[in-house]
């Protein structure tokens, strides 16, 4: 297991520096904490504050239902091994109404059975965007079926946002 003292960034430690306290007083105000991806984060003011706004966007301001939201993030943590992610999102999920037996077959290759059919059409989207960058028209056009324009963005969004996430905790070498 990575931890904090492998990281390849510096941690920077909340309250330190001044200049940062207005981003720090958002991070705790979202996320009661200022935890080891924060505090990498501090070392760009802007990163961390363009980072803090958009993952809230992400995460709380859409309209995606929440244990969907945990889904991704989930199947996207094991996609790319970075099992911080996948540690500091499982108990959300928990909490957002995922089985554990969901939990755990999100880490399968392939897409288990023990999803409804939304699930499996996100997860889908999900695996395509992460694995292959490019999402099949077909997939595409059985989103389109299901979601509006807005509800599409949002989860393609959330993918996206995920990937940054994990990508930056994996390059980095982030964890606990």
């Amino acid at each position: 297991m990575i931890t904090a003292h492998s990281s390849r960034a510096g941690l920077v430690t909340p309250g330190t520096r001044p200049a940062l306290a207005d981003i720090e007083a958002c991070i705790l105000a979202e996320r009661g904490r200022v935890s080891l991806l924060y505090q990498v984060l501090l070392n760009s003011a802007p990163i961390a504050r363009g980072w803090e706004r958009m993952l809230t966007a992400v995460r709380n301001q859409t309209g995606v239902p929440p244990a969907l939201r945990e889904l991704i993030i989930l199947r996207v943590a094991v996609l790319n091994g970075a099992p911080f992610e996948f540690e500091a999102h499982a108990p959300i999920a928990l909490r957002e109404g995922v089985s554990e037996q969901k939990i755990v077959a999100v880490s399968e290759i392939a897409i288990a059975e023990i999803f409804n059919p939304e699930e499996r059409l996100v997860l889908a989207l999900t695996d395509a965007m992460t694995r292959d960058i490019v999402v099949p028209d077909g997939l595409m056009v059985e989103l389109k079926q299901r979601y509006d324009d807005e509800r599409l963005v949002e989860f393609v969004a959330t993918v996206a946002a995920y990937n940054m996430v994990s990508r930056f905790l994996v390059a980095l070498h982030i964890g606990h």
